[in-house]
């Protein structure tokens, strides 16, 4: 099928649009550490406290020669990713069993907005109580932020799908498990994929606020250390690395649910 002038100049100006954006925002950025950069330099802002973009890229070059920053990272990345594929199995698992079990449900959808709008920065100094202050306590951390909102937003989908699907299945004899993987999962690929993308940044933020307390290694232990010793460099690097391994994560299941829309 041909493309009409109409539609290729409508394509055209679509490109050149996206062009545009990119353009500015790569403006902006550069704009934003040139600002910072001068404001250093010139005493306007008080290097020490607010450190530079050249200070901090010295800083991280420093660090990579004796590899300890590849160590911080490597450890905060491996912490987000277990607790977020536990959070994945967790939250899936316990909506599809809210959602086969309506009863249950209506006896926990309270306690579970309850823990959803509980600060879990206040959970944190108990679980390394309970826990011990150790990896896995840093893990449970980083489900914390992310699991209860996952379950709330899975069961709410599944309940969501399309009924006369549901009452045809039911017509034919189906049962409620044919219903289940039929239609619910099926048609819920797209939030869960929606809902993944949301939970990457969640769990990183548990994981970094399980390594302020109870952490000798990561990221988020970098940041409390150079707070307590005054390297503020420091804590900023993390904070740009936070921020880019975030957008990284993020991009990687953004690219996935595109693949995945494409595809169907």
């Amino acid at each position: 099928m041909t493309e009409s002038a109409a539609q290729k100049k409508y394509l055209q100006k679509q490109k050149r649009e996206r062009r545009l954006i990119f353009a500015a925002r790569i403006l902006l950025f550069v704009g934003f550490l040139a600002l910072w950069e001068c404001s250093a330099q010139t005493g306007l802002i008080d290097s020490f406290i607010f450190s530079s973009p050249s200070r901090i890229w010295q800083t991280f070059l420093k660090m990579c020669m004796d590899q300890s920053l590849f160590t911080h990272i490597g450890v905060t990345l491996k912490e987000t990713l277990l607790s977020f594929f536990f959070v994945v199995i967790a939250g899936i698992g316990t909506a599809v069993l809210l959602w086969l079990c309506p009863r249950l449900s209506r006896v926990l959808e309270p306690y579970l907005v309850i823990l959803n709008s509980l600060p879990k920065s206040a959970l944190a100094p108990l679980l390394i109580v309970w826990l011990g202050a150790n990896e896995r306590t840093i893990i449970v951390a980083g489900m914390s932020v992310a699991l209860f909102g996952s379950v709330i937003n899975l069961y709410t989908g599944f309940r969501e799908t399309d009924p006369e699907k549901s009452r045809l299945i039911q017509a034919l004899g189906g049962t409620r498990k044919d219903e289940l993987l039929k239609i619910v999962l099926p048609s819920s690929i797209p939030l869960v994929l929606s809902v993944m993308k949301v939970n990457i940044g969640l769990c990183l933020v548990g994981v970094v606020i399980g390594e302020f307390i109870g952490a000798r290694q990561g990221l988020g232990y970098l940041i409390i250390y150079g707070s307590q010793t005054f390297k503020l460099t420091w804590v900023l690097m993390s904070i740009v690395i936070l921020c880019i391994i975030a957008m990284v994560l993020y991009g990687i299941l953004g690219f996935a649910e595109k693949w995945y829309l494409k595809r169907k």
